[in-house]
């Protein structure tokens, strides 16, 4: 299984949905690899199964080829190797995406400039200017494949200075105008820049808030490129696009009262090196706070409560097989107010621990 992103958000999101679901009880091994995972089965029925699940969760493209491993001349009997190739689509929750102008006519005539909302079984994309939604599955995608536009990595951080509601509504969103200046600029400059944003809800005057800047900024895109020489669409393209409201944290590793499972994986021979483990570890926390921040992600997820938490990252390099990932910092009471907490009564208790921990078991 592939993924051709720079970042493991995605693969950690579809780890939770094969624990949840238990999709990988059959696997002889989980091996890392190459933007992406190995996963290993006794059987061609076995790999089949776990193929259709990744099929029914995330967009992705299959291709299957087969080898032939031994043939015995004097019973006609052939053993083969079976594999199925794996492609997830390179777009991720949170990305900018140009669209290609006819795609966008096809699905609504939405703006063609979309942020993608949510990855499930299909790609989510929502226009912040209007509200305006669209599902892209995975045929239509890999009829006319696209890349994003930007990711998270390129997040600026701005500062709300005014911010007007609205009437227009659709689900958690709040369509409002927003002004803002970038968390850089205040105190050197009076730059403000001007958008429309479906984040009505969650803003106020004062807020910080993660958005992709767009002028001044060379994408090299041919997608916005043609979106800049359209004369329908060269209009609609905003200054800046705001994508969820930043919420300041004291502590990187916060003390949190719950948990998720992991994958115990072999790492073969790509045992990181401490930059690549500082950033696994940092798209790792950054996957841990979207579950806080995002009720829709966190209700496809098993989380579980934390009854023991200790200091440290979120990850042991010789954690069993599905061991608890804990992410805690020290227990001074100084936590930060604002940021979103989740409720006990959203948290299954571990019984694997409880019965580790029972000596009357």
């Amino acid at each position: 299984m592939r993924q051709k992103v720079l970042h493991k958000r995605t693969f950690l999101f579809l780890e939770q949905l094969i624990l949840k679901h238990g999709a990988h009880r059959e696997t002889l091994n989980i091996k890392e690899a190459k933007d992406g995972i190995d996963f290993f089965f006794a059987a061609r029925n076995q790999a089949e199964k776990f193929v259709d699940f990744l099929n029914s969760v995330v967009p992705i493209k299959m291709k299957k080829s087969q080898e032939l491993i031994s043939e015995d001349i004097h019973t006609s009997t052939k053993s083969f190797k079976f594999t199925y190739s794996v492609e997830l689509v390179p777009i991720c929750k949170d990305d900018l995406v140009a669209l290609p102008i006819k795609i966008a006519k096809e699905f609504g005539n939405i703006s063609p400039l979309v942020l993608c909302h949510r990855v499930g079984s299909r790609v989510y994309l929502v226009d912040p200017s209007t509200l305006q939604t669209a599902e892209i599955n995975a045929a239509v995608y890999w009829r006319a494949p696209f890349s994003s536009l930007a990711d998270t990595k390129e997040l600026v951080e701005f500062v709300v200075i005014d911010i007007d509601r609205t009437p227009t509504r659709k689900a958690k969103w709040h369509l409002a105008e927003a002004t803002v200046a970038r968390a850089s600029d205040l105190g050197v400059n009076d730059n403000t820049y001007f958008t429309r944003t479906h984040l009505g809800r969650f803003l106020q005057p004062g807020d910080s808030v993660m958005g992709y800047m767009l002028t001044g900024t060379n994408f090299n895109n041919t997608e916005l490129d043609a979106i800049e020489a359209s004369d329908v669409y060269s209009s609609t393209v905003p200054d800046v696009v705001l994508v969820k409201k930043h919420y300041q944290r004291k502590h990187r590793n916060r003390r949190r009262n719950w948990k998720l499972k992991r994958m115990a994986k072999d790492e073969g021979e790509l045992l990181p090196k401490k930059a690549d483990q500082e950033r696994m570890d940092n798209d790792y926390e950054m996957f841990l706070r979207d579950v806080e921040e995002d009720e829709d992600l966190r209700a496809a997820l098993a989380l579980y409560k934390n009854t023991k938490p200790r200091t440290g990252g979120g990850r042991t390099d010789d954690a069993p097989s599905d061991a608890m990932s804990v992410v805690d910092t020290d227990d001074d009471g100084d936590d930060d107010d604002e940021v979103p907490s989740i409720n006990l009564d959203e948290l299954l208790e571990d019984f694997e621990e409880l019965d580790v921990n029972d000596n009357h078991g």
